[in-house]
């Protein structure tokens, strides 16, 4: 196969690249430049965002593109355009924000949608990414993949959630630990949404998939466990109701990554039906496997943990942290 892959050297597009790779597809990526493209892909310069920024992208065929976008739905549509003709299938990574709010738990592929223009500059998450998905289908119709992920986590994460979990364990004493313990969470390793969104490539899957974990995958108890035994810290996670938490002005997902106490949020993010990527081939490895990679590659890190400047820095002040105990 030969592989487009517009960005591939950070998170979710690195991780798509490598996959490519090691299955022995041509690859090329269109990057900025501001990180080198991957070893084995062939490299193609450009900043979608500026005017002529196609360019590089005037010649050349490909049995399938794999765009992340998260920014400007004409910014798809632009290269979906440009693309169109020399490309065989489009796979968009979307989200599952784009499922109108209040989203109930269970919800599947067919859930009322957050309005989207194609043609649209940036405005919110959520309505760029349905945008993102339209445009896409309107070049590639039904050759067009919506990858709708949730929560993503793995090696190489730049958005600080797992990574603050490890970090703030391994340095070991007692933790604030949002309950309840057996809280269920809905998440997708980055390595596994890869290997499932080449698969769908492959077999020329098109239409939205939801792709997170199935229900039942992981706790917030088992994510935190797997956060101690991987980091050897011995830390002391102190489980707390989320009552106790949401009085003391602590913040679900930024605050504290990833949870969110039982509600209607909770149901929109870690209660989704995923059947159909199940039947579609998805296999999410364990827990504690994300859990034991993402701090190997911290551990190898030269410097701190890379961070999008695009997201603002997550995680509990440690003075709030231990008032919350305290109390």
């Amino acid at each position: 196969m030969r592989l487009l892959m517009l960005g591939g050297t950070a998170f979710v597009g690195r991780a798509v690249v490598a996959e490519a790779l090691d299955r022995g597809w041509d690859v090329t990526v269109f990057h900025r430049g501001t990180r080198p493209a991957p070893e084995g892909a062939a490299a193609r310069r450009g900043d979608r965002t500026a005017e002529d920024g196609l360019s590089a992208l005037a010649t050349g065929e490909w049995d399938a593109v794999v765009d992340t976008w998260s920014g400007a739905p004409s910014a798809v549509l632009r290269a979906a355009r440009l693309l169109s003709g020399r490309v065989g299938h489009h796979a968009y990574v979307s989200s599952r924000s784009v499922y109108a709010r209040p989203a109930a738990a269970g919800l599947d592929e067919d859930g009322p949608l957050v309005s989207g223009d194609p043609e649209a500059d940036a405005t919110d998450y959520a309505g760029d990414k349905r945008g993102g998905e339209l445009a896409a289908e309107a070049v590639f119709g039904d050759r067009a993949l919506h990858v709708r992920a949730g929560l993503i986590l793995g090696p190489h994460e730049d958005v600080g959630r797992l990574p603050w979990w490890l970090g703030r364990i391994a340095e070991g004493g007692p933790v604030l630990a949002p309950g309840p313990r057996d809280l269920p969470i809905q998440y997708v390793d980055v390595r596994d949404l890869a290997v499932w969104t080449l698969d769908a490539v492959e077999r020329g899957l098109g239409g939205p998939y939801n792709l997170v974990s199935p229900p039942g995958h992981a706790t917030m108890g088992g994510l935190l466990e797997a956060c101690v035994r991987a980091t050897g810290s011995g830390a002391d996670l102190r489980w707390t109701d989320p009552d106790t938490i949401l009085a003391a002005g602590v913040e679900p997902w930024t605050d504290l990554p990833v949870w969110l106490p039982p509600g209607e949020t909770h149901a929109a993010m870690h209660q989704g039906d995923v059947s159909r990527a199940v039947a579609a081939g998805l296999r999410c490895r364990p827990v504690a496997a994300t859990v034991a990679d993402t701090w190997a590659w911290m551990r190898s890190l030269d410097g701190p943990v890379p961070q999008r400047p695009d997201r603002p820095r997550l995680g509990l002040d440690r003075t709030v942290e231990a008032a919350v105990l305290g109390a």
